[in-house]
């Protein structure tokens, strides 16, 4: 049970607690628990800080009143040592408090938390992209996409939300437990922030530079986080879940992962039927596309042109030399449009999931040009 701060009894209802909770979420890693310590720590000095300078306020106001029969003080300009008496002694017991309690405390605990690299038993890579997260492991080459699972009818009111709304995602990070993690960040695009509050880490990615942060797990358990930076449209659509678990369990999940990358990468090569295509053109567009051009395809014009009728969609897909043509519909799946929100798939989608997206836009929302690519094509185009 979190530790909580509720407000008296008295004053709520038992059932009311739960709302008003006042506290950090339990923390579980040595980071988190240091910026709990550390701010619990200095609430209690600023408390004290608090209630003493009010104190003298008060009383003084009430002592010194005209009612009271205090004459007033008559001075102007500096009235001997008194007055450096009150200024330097209040000046040299925040300097004490503010170097000695606070800073030292806070000092250790930054340093700690920059330590990165000593005695790291792992890497995580984590690259934010609106509105996903891609997620490495370079000791074990997995890599994939993570992104929200949350139904899009419960966003639009037309379900009842469920019990993780906006922190659900289809593909969460698996980490074990008690091994330190150091985790490098970027972006492709905008800058995003990978916060998870009870791990106590909130670090910026940033397109261009390679960021790091750590955490060590102390107990199983799914935390939920998300992108704390206004990073566009839907930027609260972009959850952080990970799951902690035994390291046994983390050594069979990363043999698991490899298998299906693996099958994946081995599906290139079969010729593929249209509707075979089709079928997983569709789930890959529900995760990856229709955010930004919505479930029907009619986007969001002008920053998200419709793929209904669209002339690019409904184009050439390749040159007649079988060539890749710049500004075409898979042109722009592939490498993106500079100076749009439209990303470059060719890094994050594999031959497979390209090759079905790219057919599926061509077959559906009213497109009937009725052609597809396979793979195979797209492996060789890379």
């Amino acid at each position: 049970m979190p530790r909580c701060f509720y407000l008296p009894a008295a004053l709520l209802p038992s059932s009311a607690c739960a709302d008003y909770r006042w506290n950090f979420p339990e923390p579980v890693t040595p980071i988190a628990r240091d910026t709990l310590h550390i701010h619990n720590e200095f609430m209690l000095i600023i408390t004290a800080l608090f209630v003493v300078v009010f104190a003298i306020m008060i009383y003084s106001m009430i002592a010194h009143r005209k009612s009271a029969g205090r004459p007033p003080a008559r001075f102007s300009g500096p009235a001997g040592g008194v007055q450096w008496f009150w200024v330097l002694v209040p000046f040299a017991i925040l300097l004490l408090i503010d170097f000695v309690l606070m800073g030292i405390p806070a000092y250790r605990a930054v340093v700690d938390m920059e330590d990165t690299r000593t005695r790291a038993d792992m890497v995580l890579k984590v690259t934010g992209m609106q509105w996903k997260w891609q997620y490495e492991y370079p000791d074990s080459g997995i890599k994939y996409i993570s992104t929200m699972s949350t139904p899009r009818e419960q966003i639009g009111n037309r379900e009842a939300k469920g019990e993780h709304y906006l922190l659900e995602v289809d593909n969460p990070v698996v980490l074990p437990v008690g091994k330190k993690v150091r985790i490098l960040l970027t972006s492709t695009d905008v800058i995003h922030t990978w916060w998870v509050p009870q791990f106590g880490v909130k670090r910026d990615a940033i397109p261009g530079f390679l960021r790091e942060t750590w955490v060590r797990i102390e107990e199983p358990g799914t935390y939920r986080g998300q992108c704390a930076e206004l990073c566009g449209k839907d930027h609260g659509f972009m959850p952080v879940v990970v799951r902690a678990v035994p390291e046994a369990e983390y050594l069979a999940w990363a043999d698991l992962k490899k298998a299906e990358q693996a099958a994946a990468a081995g599906g290139t090569d079969r010729v593929w039927s249209r509707d075979e295509l089709l079928v997983k053109g569709k789930d890959v567009y529900a995760k990856q596309c229709a955010v930004c051009h919505q479930a029907n395809g009619q986007g969001l014009p002008p920053a998200f042109p419709a793929l209904s009728g669209s002339k690019i969609v409904a184009g050439p897909l390749l040159s007649p030399a079988g060539k890749l043509m710049k500004d075409s519909h898979l042109d722009r799946v592939l490498n993106g449009k500079e100076g749009s929100a439209m990303q470059a798939f060719g890094n994050t989608l594999s031959d497979t999931e390209l090759a079905a997206v790219v057919t599926f836009e061509r077959n559906s929302f009213g497109n009937t040009g009725g052609d597809l690519i396979q793979p195979a094509q797209i492996k060789s185009l890379r």
